[in-house]
């Protein structure tokens, strides 16, 4: 894990000056925290702010931004104003990265960077769009190019003080949305409002999958139990139900990564993509 650090800062250093694709989440915390450490000055984290990311997010990258003095900067994304986006199909991810990337290259080129993200080397088998759009602009990833996966990741947070070592993952508001259904902000805002309701009532791994008007709540397996709870699950239903919805569930899978990806038929396309 050292040695994947030390590779890590050598490829940064190749890379001469970067522009982080920076979050707020682990991964992407961790890179924008290196890249300032390795690279100082020639390194800027750039986050977006759109209504398709939490808001705590963006509150956290300034955060650690601030704490660890890295240099940092935040620019506005129009990804809703792309029909192809708000249509949700199943490359939406690809509308979203391209948006972000189109913002992120002018910066890239007037400080004659290289743009990178946090994928790491866990990300490679998932489903993951965004990535043809990364491709396209030229995007790198150093953590997966040198090979850390999501646990070391963290460990190497964890020892570099980042309070984002043991943040649960994290994805845009936009993942709760079936494919196929209209992504609008109010529906962005109903789930951002219930899914902050929810960790007030001390959830902390927690998603709100938007059915129209029902709410198909996902939450770890070690905490659904006390979701059952006579007094907290009216609290939950009172919470979401204020937030916008009319009906409320629990999902008895819990959590797990891109569960509306589980009635997705992919094209050949799309299965090579997940297979890279």
């Amino acid at each position: 894990m050292i040695d994947k650090e030390r590779a890590l800062r050598d490829t940064l250093c190749s890379l001469g000056s970067v522009v982080v694709a920076y979050s707020g989440g682990v991964d992407s915390a961790y890179l924008a925290w290196i890249a300032h450490d390795t690279l100082g000055d020639r390194s800027v984290a750039v986050t977006a702010d759109s209504a398709s990311y939490p808001r705590r997010h963006r509150e956290m990258a300034i955060a650690i931004a601030g704490r660890f003095a890295i240099r940092h900067e935040i620019i506005r994304t129009g990804e809703l104003e792309r029909p192809e986006y708000r249509a949700n199909p199943a490359n939406r991810c690809y509308f979203c990265k391209h948006e972000l990337y189109a913002h992120l290259t002018p910066i890239a080129q007037r400080r004659g960077a290289v743009i990178v993200d946090g994928n790491n080397a866990d990300d490679r088998g998932d489903y993951r769009p965004g990535r043809q759009a990364a491709r396209e602009f030229g995007v790198r990833s150093p953590l997966d190019e040198v090979d850390l996966g999501k646990a070391e990741i963290r460990e190497l947070s964890r020892r570099a003080g980042l309070p984002t070592w043991d943040e649960p993952a994290s994805a845009c508001l936009s993942s709760r949305i079936p494919y196929f259904h209209e992504v609008t902000s109010e529906k962005l805002q109903i789930i951002e409002t219930a899914e902050n309701a929810l960790r007030a009532l001390g959830f902390r791994v927690c998603r709100v999958r938007h059915h129209d008007e029902l709410a198909r709540i996902e939450l770890g397996r070690d905490e659904m139990r006390r979701a059952l709870e006579p007094e907290l699950s009216a609290a939950i239903v009172a919470a979401v139900k204020a937030a916008g919805y009319r009906y409320v569930t629990i999902d008895l899978q819990g959590y797990r990564t891109g569960s509306l990806n589980e009635g997705l038929l992919l094209t050949p396309t799309f299965a090579e993509a997940k297979a890279r």
